[in-house]
């Protein structure tokens, strides 16, 4: 019996299918199966689960109420612009946390509990968990992640309306998490609300040596030198010097946006994103099962 490899993917902004993940998950899949297709008795197309954490929808219906109530005010130039702007920014914008009002906050928070859940019932309950992210996919991970690292009656972070579809299990806590990538991350942005940058989250834990002693968990992240929205991160402070493994540059999306900010939208496609992960993914396989 061997043990699967669980693989969360989170997008980021803008409206998103529910068909988003599709060709990342099959691309993923091949490549990583190739690591470990030479090794007898398994069959490799069942030994990495990857579920997409759809949290579009909490926002999309407000977002497009708005855009109804704002067309009837008046006349409006750059009318595709301006919806545009609600649908990047408008994202970022009903993500933060306003006083006691949380349902967005928690709402995304709250798929991610859910996709994880699901994570657990078809590759385990400590099964060795990573997550890909993407633009204020990586924001939203990483605020979920911590919150969870963090959360205690002194100083509670999780809502009950999260902890509804959150058990104790070691990979829906987080604890089994071995890979953190972040594609076009614009963390360092949100750092600005704390005193020196915020705190990273941890990836080494106790939880995690216990059950994957030879495992040192990796946080890669990729950035484009032309994406506006994707910043190196190891800078940000001495915190994430130590937390973050790498930041690599990176050229991606086509010949139109390759070389302009529109290259945010290039990472999932990009063989020298995806290519090094799904390695990892394959070795992680080989090093948990022992091969």
């Amino acid at each position: 019996m061997t043990q699967k490899i669980a693989v969360a993917l989170i997008h980021g902004i803008g409206k998103q299918k529910a068909n988003y993940a599709d060709q990342i998950s099959y691309d993923l899949k091949k490549l990583a199966e190739i690591e470990i297709q030479s090794i007898q008795h398994i069959n490799p197309a069942a030994e990495f689960i990857i579920e997409p954490v759809y949290w579009a929808p909490v926002i999309q219906k407000s977002e497009d109420k708005l855009w109804e109530n704002l067309k009837k005010g008046g006349e409006m130039d750059f009318k595709q612009l301006r919806r545009l702007m609600i649908d990047f920014a408008g994202d970022a914008i009903a993500y933060q946390q306003m006083g006691n009002d949380r349902s967005i906050y928690d709402g995304i928070h709250r798929v991610i509990a859910k996709t994880i859940k699901k994570l657990a019932k078809h590759a385990g309950e400590s099964a060795p968990l990573c997550i890909i992210a993407h633009g204020l996919g990586s924001v939203i991970a990483s605020n979920y992640i911590y919150d969870i690292q963090n959360d205690s009656p002194q100083k509670p972070l999780l809502s009950d309306f999260v902890k509804q579809d959150l058990s104790d299990l070691p990979i829906e806590q987080c604890q089994t998490l071995c890979g953190f990538f972040t594609l076009g991350s614009p963390l360092p942005l949100w750092g600005l609300r704390y005193k020196n940058f915020g705190i990273p989250i941890k990836l080494k834990t106790e939880i995690l040596s216990k059950y994957y002693s030879d495992i040192e968990p990796q946080w890669w992240n990729y950035y484009d030198k032309d994406d506006i929205i994707g910043y190196p991160l190891k800078t940000i402070n001495k915190d994430y010097n130590n937390a973050v493994n790498f930041d690599f540059e990176v050229n991606v999306g086509t010949l139109m946006t390759s070389w302009n900010p529109a290259s945010h939208a290039g990472y999932w496609n990009d063989a020298d994103v995806i290519n090094p992960i799904a390695r990892y993914l394959g070795e992680l396989w080989k090093k948990v099962n022992k091969y």
